[in-house]
């Protein structure tokens, strides 16, 4: 992919970031646009020509190739309203034999008026999609425009996991297994049930459901060493939380949390339960964490096993260092340039991010 764009360095902290969160500010960043003039690139995955698959949250999916954006047709229709739309993208990781992409949306599919996340997966030939099937829909649909979720990554065993959002009903979906939304699941990579899935033997239970108790999580990375799930997700104000997923585990929402409701009343008078997990880290503020990705490269020097994520209040790319297990330390990157939504590392082991109303740019350390 050809690079024309100049790289910008950057070191000044804006007004909003400094008045609300008090993470500090890291000069040795700088970055060089890829992709321009995008407007919620809500995710992207890397073709293995290099080239660039991107979704515009309003419906839009787009290959970036040689300098040029073409649109892909053949989508499913979206449902965009709210936070939901045109959502996550990913390549099956044998997409050079199989052909295989899965995406997240907003589908109206279903009896209700409304909609909810849906999960498909097509084959992208001359500029269309084909073979397009639609593995997994979230029921019931509901016109509420918040808490679509939606990330979904591959693991090791080739094991599709992806998130939902309790979709703004915490008190009746984030801790019930027999209904959708504000869980992780997980698919086969042809939609259907792992037999070893932990609520398979469940009775009315969505046997997809993998974790439950979660109430928006948007950003979902592979840990390189540990090949472990982790997730972050939207508390409400004050307790957005990154969570290591595990088997069956309920993550507490909403009987545990650390944040209070918008108005600074309390929902929860407790953070910790029996049989709830604690979150590995959590914020107060809430930064509104989105995309996430380890950097797994040495191209970034001593920044390698470093934990990014994409926050969209405050508009920076959040660096984590992670020693004996807890985060010890917070740094904005990218600060300023708007909502970080999406967090990649490319094929040439540098970090892309995908900024609002910015486009996709490469991350440089100076």
């Amino acid at each position: 992919m050809k690079l024309r764009h100049l790289i910008i360095s950057f070191t000044v902290c804006t007004t909003l970031a400094c008045a609300q969160d008090k993470t500090p500010l890291n000069t040795e960043n700088g970055y060089e646009v890829i992709v321009p003039d995008l407007n919620i690139p809500w995710g992207f995955t890397f073709l293995p020509d290099k080239s660039l698959l991107i979704t515009e949250k309003s419906g839009s999916l787009i290959h970036f190739k040689d300098e040029k954006k073409t649109i892909i047709s053949g989508l499913p229709e979206i449902y965009n309203r709210g936070q939901g739309g045109l959502l996550d993208i990913a390549l099956h990781p044998e997409y050079k034999t199989n052909g295989w992409l899965y995406f997240t949306y907003a589908s109206t599919k279903g009896e209700n008026s409304g909609g909810n996340t849906a999960i498909a997966r097509a084959k992208l030939e001359n500029d269309s999609l084909t073979h397009l099937e639609v593995l997994y829909k979230a029921l019931p649909n509901t016109t509420k425009g918040q808490h679509f979720g939606s990330r979904l990554v591959f693991d090791d065993k080739g094991f599709l996991f992806f998130s939902i959002g309790d979709r703004g009903n915490r008190d009746e979906n984030p801790q019930d297994i027999t209904k959708d939304c504000g869980k992780i699941y997980r698919l086969n990579a042809d939609g259907s049930i792992p037999e070893d899935n932990p609520f398979i033997n469940d009775y009315n239970a969505k046997t997809a459901i993998y974790s439950y108790g979660h109430r928006n999580p948007q950003g979902m990375t592979i840990h390189p060493v540990t090949k472990e799930i982790w997730t972050n997700e939207h508390g409400p104000k004050g307790g957005d939380e990154i969570n290591i997923i595990k088997k069956g585990a309920n993550y507490g929402w909403p009987i545990i949390s650390y944040g209070v409701n918008y108005s600074g009343t309390k929902f929860t008078e407790i953070t910790q339960k029996e049989g709830m997990e604690q979150p590995f880290h959590y914020w107060d503020p809430s930064i509104a964490p989105s995309g996430m990705a380890f950097i797994d490269s040495d191209v970034y020097g001593n920044w390698k096993n470093n934990l990014l994520i994409g926050s969209l209040k405050f508009q920076y790319l959040n660096m984590c260092t992670i020693e004996d297990n807890k985060v010890i330390k917070e740094e904005r990157l990218l600060d300023g340039l708007g909502r970080v939504r999406c967090v990649k590392q490319g094929p040439d082991d540098y970090i892309y991010v995908a900024i609002e109303n910015l486009g996709i740019v490469k991350l440089i350390r100076k």
